[in-house]
């Protein structure tokens, strides 16, 4: 059975970031401005001063709650680590039964669903932004969060996309699993479909999540076919048996 975990909502981090005592959490202001800054214009295209421009406080509160930049951009990802928890939870919780037909489509669901709910939602719209903009580029700071995050995320999946394509290599799974990352990545983040449909469709728009889960579920057994009683399986170059 599929289980669904709830994403935790936010709803003070988008109102005001207002504590108990009536004040405002000018930490909690500058997390959230340095979110939306780098989620909009990229890491290395936001100052500290936008961000405490953007955050209402001076210059000099920045450093004094996060230091240098990099620690900041690294504070955001600490400060949303929960959901990558919930997304193994969620993972952990599925009966990977190689043999069912739906448990390569669950895998996909509880891989999405959770990053799309996210960027369909006020409280986590530009923390998944940020995630498909940055994560794709090599730079020191980005290689430090990948690592720390969301690399023992991506081998958790990988590890149960084997289990469930028994029949591939895991070099090979690992192939689809970057294939799947991709089109996940380059859906939360694209724009250019409004323009490409006419106007029809909507930009990270939830409603076709089932069309990408089919699509990627798709990708993965066309590319990673169950052999055929008397033929061999072909060889992706660059793999090898596990």
């Amino acid at each position: 059975m599929q289980a669904r975990t709830p994403i935790v909502k936010r709803s003070a981090r988008r109102t005001a970031a207002i504590t108990e005592a009536g004040r405002p959490d000018r930490r909690q202001a500058i997390l959230l401005a340095a979110e939306k800054l780098f989620a909009q214009h990229g890491y290395h295209a936001v100052t500290i001063r936008q961000i405490a421009e953007q955050a209402g406080v001076p210059l000099a509160l920045v450093g004094y709650y996060f230091g240098p930049k990099h620690a900041l951009f690294h504070a955001i990802f600490e400060h949303w680590s929960h959901t990558i928890d919930e997304r193994l939870a969620g993972l952990a919780a599925l009966d990977n039964d190689p043999d069912d037909p739906r448990t390569l489509v669950r895998i996909i669901e509880v891989f999405t669903g959770p990053v799309l709910a996210l960027r369909a939602g006020a409280e986590g719209e530009y923390y998944a932004l940020l995630v498909s903009r940055e994560l794709g580029h090599a730079t020191a700071e980005v290689d430090r969060v990948l690592r720390g995050y969301f690399d023992p995320l991506a081998q958790a999946y990988i590890d149960a996309l084997h289990l469930a394509l028994p029949h591939a290599t895991r070099s090979q799974v690992a192939w689809g699993y970057q294939f799947t990352l991709g089109a996940l990545l380059h859906h939360l983040s694209d724009t250019r479909i409004e323009r490409l449909s006419h106007g029809q469709n909507k930009r990270s728009d939830p409603a076709v999540a089932p069309m990408l889960v089919n699509f990627i579920v798709g990708g993965l057994r066309a590319a990673l076919p169950r052999p055929q009683p008397g033929r061999a399986q072909e060889t992706i170059p660059g793999s090898e048996p596990t």
